[in-house]
């Protein structure tokens, strides 16, 4: 038996950045302990966390380089493996060019290796082709949020849940996906401050709140527009905030007259007199926190539902003070580092522009090759391209697109068109079985970095454990695979730290970070450069990063795909408190895995009554792109009219039926909202898995 050891690190699931300790034995991990004084979760982890270990777990993880060869897979060397990606990528670009290929990277992953993974893209391929989850979940809050406001991250810290007298929860359940962050939440009610839920479900803090407002899916630019209508009518908006510090305040106010309540009542289905009673609780609170989630992000309308929640902020003043703001809740551990270390295909690290000419010249310069200068397709652009014939290669860095992007069967079509497909993973996921080479990687618990929380703090990880077998960190893979492509040696880094000094001499707000000054201060909150040394803990007191913050006219538009006599449901998609993302590590957690089946459908009473369905039972859901079979849960929590699925489980995916149609400046695909049928399978009749039906579908 080896010493037991104790590492200080951060949690690997969602945003909130819970601390952890690694418990380690010889080179295992063999239990996880909350850190009772850290600054976010204060001694706490969720199920999730403590599971950590097992997700983890060598056994049966990708430990050798694998190779294609036919129908299956065979273990290779490092060389030969590498030597194979390098030639596939250099094919690709001298046939079609740069555009043909490109980079997926990770927000499960460090802000190390999503540097690495956007410069290795734009400095050794020479293509903006890089993008990575954040296009499915909050790319409309980057593009919304900076269009209003100069930043499109969360305005506040989490401590200032305790400060805030309201907190309003839209579209969005903490408790589920950010559990210490919705303790949090749970408690500060408990203490007194009043909760408003926004949300068509009746999730566990609606249950809780002292308003929910239960509106209808897709229908949330009516409902803010009411609310502002009302706030403008009564005179409720704080005008000092607004001439001192707002544009667009009169368009605003001229667009909403025409959402008196009694229309957006018929819209939305939120009674008027509780759309009075919400403004009314906005905009005499003291301190209101507005928290949002994918709810308002995933729908075509989703930049304009960002921008719809902050013109309500705005016109309330309810920003810019401890215990405010407009706070977006990032889903992954790492989604908001991923996003400020541009690994999207418009921006470079801290948001600099690749239109930019100066931004280009700056980058081109510190790393010694020319850059692309138009900007790169999205993470389902270069899918469309690729069943399109455009484009050949793709490097995908530990995400499941097949799993967790919408309409899966023509992810899989675009993903099986590609010449070659390379997936950095910890085991064979459903996209890591459809590649042609697959490279082990290190996990948090055995590489040194960086996350960034969902509160733009950053935070430290480190190394507990060596990588089993022959895995690596993403940054090293990509540094070998540099020389190997363009003889760039750019990246031959000798460790992670020397990647962070020169994301930050290159990153204006991370410019006064180092790991030495993240270990004193238990992590920093960007922007931290020389005004800010100590980093900032809420954004935007004085003044916004574009003057003066603008307010937009919005007007209601329904989703892509309403129900109709073929297919009479909605469909909504959802997280569960046990599982994480596509499951790929919660899944292998025996304590978790035994919490839920492997799919549920949730459905009202009165709808299970009408389609014949029982508590358990089996059903058959359809929607105009695929069929999934999966069992009931019968709960109140959905209303008549509206199911709901969660996306973590490949065996019934709810991503089979979600609608591809996109928000046209973000891409963002509505996976809120879809039309569906059902149908109860016989009781004698066990739901059938994806692959189940994928094979019968095929005789």
């Amino acid at each position: 038996m080896g010493t037991l050891c104790s590492v200080a690190t951060t949690c690997p699931f969602c945003g909130v950045g819970c601390g952890m300790a690694l418990r380690t034995e010889g080179t295992r991990v063999v239990g996880i302990e909350p850190l009772p004084r850290h600054r976010i979760s204060c001694g706490q982890l969720c199920a999730k966390g403590y599971a950590a270990a097992q997700g983890i777990d060598p056994r049966d993880r990708v430990l050798r380089p694998l190779l294609r060869q036919g129908g299956d897979f065979c273990e290779t060397s490092w060389d030969d493996a590498l030597e194979r990606v390098s030639e596939a990528l250099r094919d690709a670009v001298a046939e079609l060019g740069p555009a043909a290929a490109g980079v997926i990277s990770c927000a499960r992953a460090t802000n190390e290796d999503n540097y690495a993974a956007q410069k290795f893209a734009r400095a050794v391929l020479q293509t903006n082709n890089v993008d990575h989850c954040a296009r499915i979940c909050h790319s409309p809050s980057v593009a919304g949020l900076r269009q209003t406001l100069g930043s499109g991250a969360m305005t506040n810290s989490i401590d200032d849940i305790e400060r805030a007298d309201l907190i309003v929860i839209c579209g969005c359940d903490p408790t589920e996906n950010h559990s210490v962050l919705g303790g949090r939440v749970m408690a500060a009610k408990l203490r007194g401050a009043r909760l408003l839920v926004i949300d068509p479900r009746k999730t566990r803090l609606a249950r809780m709140a002292d308003l929910h407002l239960q509106l209808a899916p897709g229908t949330n630019i009516a409902l803010l527009n009411g609310l502002l209508h009302i706030i403008f009518a009564r005179g409720w908006q704080n005008r000092e905030f607004l001439e001192a510090r707002v544009d667009g305040v009169e368009a605003v106010a001229e667009k909403v007259r025409d959402y008196d309540p009694a229309r957006v009542e018929a819209i939305t289905g939120v009674p008027a007199t509780d759309l009075e009673r919400a403004a009314r609780m906005y905009t005499e609170a003291e301190a209101a926190l507005l928290c949002y989630g994918m709810g308002i992000t995933q729908h075509t309308t989703g930049t304009n539902n960002v921008m719809a929640v902050s013109n309500l902020v705005l016109a309330a003043g309810q920003i810019g003070r401890p215990g405010t703001g407009i706070n977006p809740l990032r889903g992954q551990n790492n989604v908001q580092g991923a996003c400020d270390m541009g690994a999207l295909p418009n921006v470079y690290p801290g948001y600099q522009p690749v239109a930019d000419a100066a931004v280009r010249a700056k980058f081109a310069s510190a790393w010694g090759r020319e850059v692309a200068s138009a900007p790169g397709l999205t993470s389902l652009g270069m899918q469309k391209a690729a069943r399109d014939s455009a484009f050949r290669a793709m490097i995908i860095m530990g995400e499941d697109p097949v799993v967790t992007d919408p309409d899966q069967n023509q992810v899989e079509a675009a993903l099986r068109a590609l010449d070659t497909l390379v997936v950095f993973e910890l085991t064979l996921t459903e996209t890591a079985k459809l590649a042609d080479v697959v490279l082990p990687v290190a996990s948090f618990a055995e590489k040194d970095g960086t996350f960034t929380n969902c509160e733009r703090r950053v935070q430290r990880v480190r190394a507990a454990v060596p990588p089993p077998g022959e895995a690596r960190p993403d940054w090293w893979i990509l540094g070998k695979l540099a020389r190997r492509v363009a003889g760039y040696e750019g990246m031959a880094y000798d460790g992670a730290e020397a990647i962070f000094d020169e994301l930050t001499s290159l990153t204006p707000s991370y410019s006064a970070m180092s790991y030495p000054r993240i270990e004193q201060r238990g992590g920093l909150q960007w922007p931290c450069d020389a005004e800010h040394p100590d980093g900032t803990p809420y954004l935007h007191a004085g003044r916004f990063p574009i003057g003066r913050a603008r307010m937009v006219p919005l007007e209601h538009q329904g989703p892509a795909e309403r129900p109709d006599s073929e297919y009479p449901l909605w469909l909504t998609t959802q997280r569960l408190h046990y599982h994480y993302g596509c499951g790929s590590m919660t899944r292998k957690s025996p304590l978790l895995e035994r919490e839920t089946p492997p799919g549920l459908l949730f459905i009202h009473p009165d709808d299970a009554a009408t389609h014949g369905l029982v508590q358990g039972g089996g059903v058959r859901v359809c929607s105009r792109r695929g069929v999934v079979e999966t069992r009931a849960l019968i709960s109140d929590q959905v209303p008549p009219g509206l199911v709901s699925m969660p996306y973590h489980f490949k065996e019934a995916p709810s991503n089979q039926l979600t609608n591809d149609a996109q928000d046209p400046l973000t891409k963002m695909p509505e996976l809120k909202a879809c039309a569906v049928r059902i149908e109860a399978l016989p009781a004698e009749v066990a739901p059938r898995t994806r692959a189940e039906l994928a094979q019968e579908a095929a005789r």
